[in-house]
């Protein structure tokens, strides 16, 4: 094996995984199989799932290895552990093995290319080996006919043939491959398992490495083996023989972490000409505007974590220069602040990933992230107002002042009847079980719990309520109510209060709307609100700043006291 290794220079074919043990950060896989051929369960198909350069197309090569060893001596039988000395070991290795198919789907794409290689050889015994496999790589880039094609071969195959898929878009795969199939998700191995693997691959190669290089090699790669090892293989030609950390962070982009600590700090104190300087000399020094900035970003959610749980700190693949300064600068920045920086570089990575001019981006965010910094929070704001004397003074001054209070709806002189608001209380008769309406505030409320979504509308936004006694109901409606609305109001109040009502049109104007009154109350409100002197004190404190919008507690009234709801609203 080491002299088939030796034939190449390039590190991932080099160090390959032949066996399940070479396997690294994938035990659930290795597990399943292994039980599997030991108790001899084997699947009909197998797909493998996972980001590229995770080990799909080398873990499927190993399980056919492991279905058709046949041992150095010629009489082994399946085993978890092939050989790969034996003549199907070896020619699955050199992809040359007669019944051990290799199709790239991307290339294969259509329903001939399917019907041809498979469909048509699956008709046949294998030739030399135990199991006829078919290993079909990015498998979500068949046509649908050709999905369809394959369906009925995958579910009831022969019993010497086997499937392997593998695929990095698992969505893409229709629900009745997936259904066939026995699924593995390969994970992405974690950083510290990677450096851990390079620094093995390192000294066999007889490589000077640097750990924290090897690191950076491994946070690079992103859970990728593969693309680890292309990053290693790129470092050493780099570093002439050697792996250096700071050579590696020129080689890829990325920021040395003490200037990006430094920049962080410069941004939080708001030295916006420093923190330029800092950005700018990174820059020069090669390193990505984005990558700048997705470091920030991943930097603020370290500094957020360790803040919320200090324990985190301890990550022993983290410098002990790196926990100590960053465990200062978590304790100095509120977490306002840190969910604020997050946001703000949240959006600043979106606009410079799209940006013509990234560089330039960066730098607004940063000056954006450093005037931001000397922005007290809401809570420091009204803390602070609170202190302030004049507050007290005005508040004293307002508490003398009458509430303002809803004024009732007065009929027109002209008219003999009584204003809406003087209506005795209708008092509910046992006929229709309290149901009866008091005014037509009752009638929406009446109508929204009915369902009457539509009636609610029309009667709170077009009726101007004249008389309203027991059965009797007159009423004005505004220009643009409906033709039949009154003819639905006779309807509604028959069905729910059990007796007819006489609904009638009359040329009095009648009170205000619903939605006038709360219109005139929700201005009334809001003047209230906008001279409360703790509002007053905020407006001072932002100029400019102006009251828009406020919000009631569920089930209040726009109508009732509302300097009291003001307060309750601050």
């Amino acid at each position: 094996m080491e002299q088939e290794q030796g034939k190449y220079r390039v590190l991932a074919r080099k160090y390959r995984p032949k066996v399940f043990n070479d396997l690294i950060g994938q035990e659930a896989l290795v597990r399943t199989i292994t039980n599997a051929i030991e108790q001899n369960r084997l699947a009909q198909a197998y797909i493998l799932t996972g980001i590229r350069g995770i080990g799909k197309t080398t873990s499927a090569r190993i399980i056919a290895k492991a279905l058709n060893c046949i041992g150095p001596d010629g009489t082994g039988g399946m085993t978890p552990n092939p050989c790969g000395v034996c003549k199907h070991c070896r020619d699955i290795a050199n992809d040359c093995h007669v019944d051990v198919v290799e199709i790239d789907a991307a290339s294969n794409t259509g329903i001939d290319n399917i019907r041809e290689i498979i469909i048509e050889g699956a008709k046949y015994n294998p030739v030399s080996a135990r199991y006829k496999i078919y290993i079909i790589d990015e498998v979500h880039m068949l046509s649908k006919a050709a999905f369809n094609a394959l369906l009925k071969t995958l579910e009831e195959p022969p019993e010497r043939l086997k499937f392997i898929f593998a695929t990095t878009e698992i969505r893409k795969v229709p629900i009745t491959i997936l259904s066939r199939c026995q699924r593995f998700d390969l994970r992405r191995i974690d950083q510290k398992t990677l450096a851990d693997y390079f620094k093995t691959i390192a000294g066999k190669e007889n490589v000077p490495a640097e750990e924290e290089a090897l690191q950076l090699i491994a946070k690079a790669a992103d859970g990728s083996v593969r693309d680890g090892l292309s990053l290693l293989d790129q470092a050493i030609v780099h570093g002439n023989g050697e792996v250096k950390a700071d050579q590696v962070r020129q080689m890829i982009g990325l920021s040395d972490r003490s200037v990006l600590f430094d920049i962080y700090d410069k941004l939080m104190a708001g030295q916006v000409a420093d923190v330029l300087t800092g950005v700018e000399n990174q820059y020069n020094l090669g390193t990505d505007p984005l990558t700048l900035a997705q470091d920030l970003l991943e930097l603020t959610h370290w500094l957020t974590r360790i803040k919320i749980a200090p324990e985190l700190a301890k990550d022993i693949t983290i410098a002990e220069a790196e926990k100590t300064y960053g465990q200062k600068l978590a304790a100095s920045l509120s977490m306002g602040t840190l969910t604020r920086t997050w946001q703000i570089l949240l959006k600043g990575v979106s606009e410079i990933k799209y940006s013509e001019s990234p560089l330039k981006s960066l730098e607004m965010v940063m000056v954006r992230l450093a005037y931001a910094s000397e922005l007290p929070t809401p809570m420091e704001v009204i803390a602070d107002i609170k202190k302030n004397p004049e507050v007290d003074a005005a508040k004293k001054k307002t508490e003398n002042l009458n509430p303002v209070q809803a004024k009732p709806v007065q009929a027109p002189a002209e008219t003999n009847v009584k204003p809406v608001a003087e209506i005795p209380t209708v008092q509910a008769s046992a006929q229709n079980n309290g149901k009866t309406p008091q005014n037509i505030t009752d009638l929406v409320m009446m109508a929204r719990k009915a369902g009457q979504m539509m009636l609610a509308f029309n009667m709170s936004n077009y009726i101007h309520p004249v008389l309203m006694q027991d059965g009797i109901l007159q009423i004005h409606l505004d220009d643009g109510a409906p033709s039949h609305l009154c003819q639905d109001l006779r309807t509604f109040l028959l069905t729910e209060t059990g007796k007819k009502w006489e609904v009638s049109l009359v040329d009095a104007p009648g009170g205000k709307t619903l939605k006038e009154e709360a219109q005139e109350n929700q201005k009334r409100l809001k003047e209230t609100l906008s001279a409360h002197p703790l509002v007053v004190q905020v407006l001072k404190t932002f100029p400019g700043s102006r009251v828009e919008t406020f919000h009631l507690h569920h089930g209040e009234s726009y109508a009732q006291e509302p300097e009291e709801t003001a307060e309750e609203n601050l």
